[in-house]
């Protein structure tokens, strides 16, 4: 069974940064197309960043442009999401997720039904 697992998460000032991971286990992803969604209390979970690692097509919500960056490392199986200039807007859980159907991905990567593997969350919180 696949998992993925995020780490990464925590406490940081605004305008500091935060490096998220993801780790997949059970298979190797060459070939998927991962995402970064989030989800602040009361809200419903949205897109943050994906990449289809495949040609390299990266894509970012327009509220993270510019400041957060997504990248993976394929021998350790690990998305990261580096995220800099944090504001407390960005306070939510993070969680990443994975998919194989990569060929309907650039139409459907910013939808939470885009995707098939979703890990558990991890927390980050900005203070202001």
């Amino acid at each position: 069974q696949v998992q993925l697992v995020e780490s990464g998460g925590g406490l940081v000032q605004a305008g500091g940064s935060l490096r998220l991971s993801c780790a997949a286990s059970g298979r190797t992803f060459s070939s998927a197309a991962m995402g970064w969604f989030r989800q602040a209390p009361g809200k419903d979970r949205e897109f943050v960043a994906a990449g289809r690692w495949s040609d390299g097509t990266l894509r970012y919500a327009d509220s993270v442009k510019g400041r957060f960056i997504i990248s993976r490392d394929n021998a350790k199986s690990t998305v990261y999401l580096q995220m800099n200039s944090l504001k407390p807007e960005d306070t939510a859980v993070y969680y990443c997720a994975a998919t194989d159907r990569t060929g309907s991905w650039i139409f459907q990567y910013a939808r939470e039904t885009g995707y098939d593997i979703w890990g558990q969350g991890t927390q980050v919180t900005v203070s202001s």
